[in-house]
């Protein structure tokens, strides 16, 4: 992978391969459609076929190199096709980690195995198979997705399970950064703040833009910008960074 530090950072990522996992939808898809404006081939991963096919076409139509895998990784277990995706990808994206939303008390195994799966033993798979091949050609980026506030150990009323989970992204991102750092290799976590998304219910947004410090949700477009900044070369400065990106909620 080229490292073109002259150049602005929106062009450095022509030509280059990104897998994004978790790109159909939310903040994955605008993510998908910053890099591939910026001329990144991708590979966009999502469970529905025939949605992932549109958003593939939506892009096709515009200029970009695109193709799709999809599959269900509610399990935490990729197929073969996407390790190696992730393996032969100069940037890897984990924008997906399923939410469960209930008290403690009403957490159940089967929501702690779902977030420990999905949440941290799958982008942990995919991470270390693409940190171990980005070693190898010695350059590469990931960029992991943590939840809302989960920066730093903390307690949670109604997300425990994710929360958790997401908490242990920060310590894959550091060991990455530890392991691979030396060879090129660059890792991230992106922590959001409330994000407007196709996924949020009236009552939902109006709740988490009532609680914004700036009011309103955050557009998925916002993050995607900074994503875009930190897989063209913004991380290397970073590299094993936790990032907070929420306007600063909670810190008034």
């Amino acid at each position: 992978m080229t490292n073109n530090t002259e150049a602005p950072f929106e062009a450095r990522l022509r030509g280059l391969s990104a897998l994004i996992v978790g790109a159909t939808g939310g903040i994955g898809l605008a993510i998908a459609e910053a890099f591939a404006e910026a001329g990144a081939r991708l590979v966009m991963h999502g469970r529905d076929r025939a949605r992932a096919e549109a958003r593939a076409s939506e892009l096709r139509s515009l200029g970009a190199d695109v193709s799709t895998i999809c599959e269900d990784l509610s399990g935490g277990e990729p197929s073969r096709a996407l390790l190696e995706a992730a393996a032969s990808a100069d940037i890897l994206v984990v924008a997906y980690g399923p939410f469960v939303y209930k008290p403690l008390s009403e957490t159940k195994g089967a929501d702690w195995r779902l977030t420990a799966l999905a949440c941290l033993a799958l982008p942990g798979t995919l991470a270390t198979e693409a940190a171990a091949a980005m070693a190898a050609r010695g350059s590469g980026r990931i960029l992991l997705f943590g939840g809302t506030r989960t920066d730093a150990i903390r307690g949670f009323k109604a997300n425990a399970a994710y929360a958790a989970a997401k908490t242990g992204i920060g310590v894959l991102a550091k060991s990455i950064a530890v392991e691979f750092g030396g060879k090129g290799v660059s890792c991230a976590v992106l922590c959001p703040g409330f994000v407007d998304t196709e996924y949020l219910d009236a009552t939902t947004r109006e709740r988490l833009g009532n609680a914004s410090p700036r009011g309103g949700l955050i557009p998925s477009g916002e993050i995607a910008r900074l994503a875009l900044y930190l897989a063209s070369g913004g991380m290397e400065l970073a590299n094993g960074s936790i990032i907070v990106a929420d306007r600063g909620l909670y810190s008034l």
